[in-house]
């Protein structure tokens, strides 16, 4: 398999820096990459309709005039699978990459370990979204990424599905569950939640990426954490 790499990057020296390591990477681990290079965040949005299937893309934060926040919020509104993962001199801005649920920050100047265990961790995560859950709807086979699922639940004999769209089929929640993976967890008898699309947990509710509020039972406050964790 091939990995299509974007580096969006106003330094020239950093830019190849990080181009260099990201190669060596490549060859150690014997992957095969190409790497596209800009030099800023409006010369990458003007290309990114011809280059729509970036898997893993390297970010400086402060940049010209558009930063990289700015950028790859523009970039996770039709992209929610590319790996974003900042390069940055500055901590200040680490609390808004949940926003856009940025893979890792490295601090600037990047280590060659530390880039290669991310790299490791996003191709990881790549793997993991191309797994499809197939299944039979309205007549026909329908094939949902996993990693688009929001969360699901139970009614009676049929479970609804919440992704890219709803989706009402006749099934177990078990069932569902044994085709899923660690990503998801069992909210009570009636709810399966992705970890991953999850904003904010309290006592007595979930709030997940689309505003949507999920409650939970008495005592599930500190096991949804816990999974949380473990699964990060």
């Amino acid at each position: 398999m091939k990995y299509y790499i974007a580096i969006c990057e106003d330094s020239d020296v950093d830019r190849n820096y990080l181009a260099k390591l990201i190669n060596c990477w490549a060859q150690q681990r014997k992957h095969n990459i190409k790497i596209n290079m800009f030099s800023s965040a409006e010369n990458f949005l003007f290309n990114y309709n011809e280059e729509i299937d970036f898997q893993i893309l390297f970010l400086d934060i402060q940049m010209g005039h558009m930063d990289g926040i700015t950028m790859a919020k523009k970039i996770r509104k039709c992209n929610s699978n590319v790996q974003i993962i900042f390069a940055t001199g500055y901590l200040d801005y680490i609390s808004e990459g949940y926003d856009v649920e940025a893979l890792h920050y490295l601090i600037k100047p990047v280590k060659e370990e530390k880039l290669f265990s991310v790299l490791d961790r996003a191709i990881e995560k790549l793997a993991k979204n191309e797994k499809v859950l197939n299944l039979k709807f309205n007549g026909e086979i329908i094939r949902i990424p996993i990693y688009q699922i929001e969360y699901a639940e139970v009614f009676g004999n049929y479970v609804t599905i919440y992704a890219f769209d709803k989706f009402t089929i006749k099934m177990t929640l078990k069932d569902l569950e044994k085709q899923l993976d660690e990503r998801f967890f069992r909210v009570g008898r009636s709810v399966l939640v992705n970890l991953t699309k999850i904003n904010k947990v309290t006592k007595s509710e979930i709030k997940i990426c689309n505003d949507i509020l999920i409650p939970i039972p008495r005592g599930a406050y500190d096991g949804i954490n816990k999974a949380i964790i473990n699964m990060r």
